[in-house]
């Protein structure tokens, strides 16, 4: 029974959390909760294109690796290692830049700013591996 109605609350909450984030106007947010929103939908688009780029890149890195003997490829496992470890530097590096407001409001804020920030550049550099192939 404490489940179910623990459920309906949580689920009560997150609709309206929702509906309220529809209001939201990111082009003139001024409440930190609107800032940290919109910082955070900025960071969903950057990784939205990430993930397309990485796509194309490895896509790419495959077609190098067919081209290759079997014994010289590898080209797409790299980039696969190199994504890996570079979604560990972003998330550290941007947890880095978040504390000088450890604990605030704006923490999340700040984080989600450098992880867009980061990624854009990121998928900028996909593309282009892409490109070049």
């Amino acid at each position: 029974m404490i489940r179910a109605t623990l459920f309906l609350l949580l689920s009560a909450g997150a609709a309206a959390a929702q509906d309220a984030a529809q209001d939201v106007d990111c082009q003139n947010a001024q409440a930190q909760m609107e800032m940290t929103y919109c910082a955070e939908q900025d960071w969903l688009a950057a990784d939205a294109a990430l993930n397309t780029a990485y796509k194309a890149a490895r896509a790419a890195m495959q077609s190098v690796d067919a081209e290759l003997p079997k014994a010289e490829r590898g080209a797409e496992e790299n980039l696969r290692t190199a994504q890996r470890a570079w979604v560990t530097f972003r998330d550290a590096a941007c947890a880095a830049e978040g504390y000088p407001m450890h604990g605030g409001t704006a923490e999340p804020m700040v984080i989600y700013g450098c992880r867009a920030r980061l990624t854009e550049a990121r998928t900028e550099d996909l593309r282009s591996l892409a490109e070049g192939y």
